[in-house]
């Protein structure tokens, strides 16, 4: 089981405007089911994976339009997953607003530690939906869109995404040096759109904490 802190910060001085998670008419999920929560000592956001064959998976911030921000968030494998399911969570951002398409970031918790060195060099993953899922940047760019990183699952994890043009960068438990670097962001510097809690195929995960910061 797979806990995960993620922010987002902008590169400026802007505002930061901290999103409710709790009774917000603002939310919407996408192909997910919600329910509030406690997990860990936190009030949470519990996201459960409802089985469509999509990667369009999320609880979108509506009416938002999306630069920067930060998130806290944990994630554990649904209790009816396989062992292939291994807790996806991560960010969705700049979604259009018919979820059609969007940017994300995502950890695979249990690789973190795993036996496999191989399954350890896949622990943080890009993509862009619909066109560059994850094996279709895997199999024709490999290493460059995912990469390790030290992950505990069941433990809450801190996470910073930072989004400028067509670059975004992912750092993890408050490193000052990211994760992983993606300078060409497949749906292109001036794409715009909402922010998503995303969770994977057969995952139960749980999100608190949700800021944003914008730089327009």
């Amino acid at each position: 089981m797979m806990a995960l802190l993620v922010s987002v910060t902008a590169t400026s001085q802007p505002k930061t405007d901290s999103i409710s998670l709790f009774g917000n008419k603002n939310l919407s999920s996408v192909n997910v089911k919600v329910a509030e929560d406690d997990y860990l000592g936190k009030k949470s956001l519990k996201v459960t994976d409802i089985g469509d064959n999509t990667e369009a998976k999320f609880v979108k911030i509506d009416n938002y339009d999306f630069m920067n921000g930060v998130i806290e968030l944990s994630g554990k494998p649904a209790e009816s997953s396989s062992e292939q399911a291994r807790g996806f969570v991560g960010i969705a951002f700049r979604i259009d607003k018919d979820n059609s398409k969007f940017e994300c970031f995502y950890l695979r918790p249990t690789n973190g530690r795993a036996d496999d060195q191989v399954r350890r060099n896949h622990s943080a993953q890009y993509i862009s939906f619909p066109d560059f899922p994850w094996f279709k940047l895997r199999k024709e760019f490999p290493e460059k869109y995912e990469s390790y990183v030290d992950l505990v699952s069941g433990e809450w994890t801190k996470v910073r995404i930072e989004v400028k043009d067509n670059r975004a960068k992912l750092f993890v438990h408050g490193n000052p040096q990211p994760t992983l670097l993606v300078n060409d962001l497949k749906l292109g510097a001036d794409h715009r759109g909402a922010v998503g809690l995303w969770i994977g195929p057969g995952t139960e995960a749980h999100f608190s904490n949700l800021r944003i910061t914008k730089n327009d």
